[in-house]
């Protein structure tokens, strides 16, 4: 049970990190790009949540296979331990950008 936490803990972060990073460096890239880099981070952190969730669960085409086989098999714990691995990188993608728009512009409205 301990690598079925530890891997919902490093699917948070992950997603965490690759909205957090990406919008962070794409903010910088703005800025030397001559726009407006608050408003690029705003856009990146909505536009990268999809990306954090592939990256966070290693390609969308292992969980997929990974709920047909469990299915068909009848393993429902491992459907469900998948269930929670993708919501954990979803909460880390979608606080991702709620810190995003924290740092912006002070809100943390939904």
């Amino acid at each position: 049970m301990g690598d079925f936490w530890s891997t919902t803990i490093l699917n948070y972060c992950i997603a965490l990190g690759v909205v957090l990073g990406g919008s962070f460096l794409g903010g910088i890239g703005a800025f030397f790009g001559n726009k407006p880099p608050m408003d690029a981070m705003l856009n990146l952190s909505e536009q990268l949540k999809i990306w954090a969730l592939v990256a966070a669960l290693g390609g969308t085409f292992d969980t997929i296979r990974t709920f047909e086989v469990h299915i068909l098999g009848g393993e429902l714990s491992q459907v469900f331990q998948q269930l929670i691995f993708i919501l954990s990188a979803f909460s880390g993608a979608h606080f991702g950008t709620l810190l995003i728009r924290w740092l912006i512009q002070g809100d943390l409205g939904g």
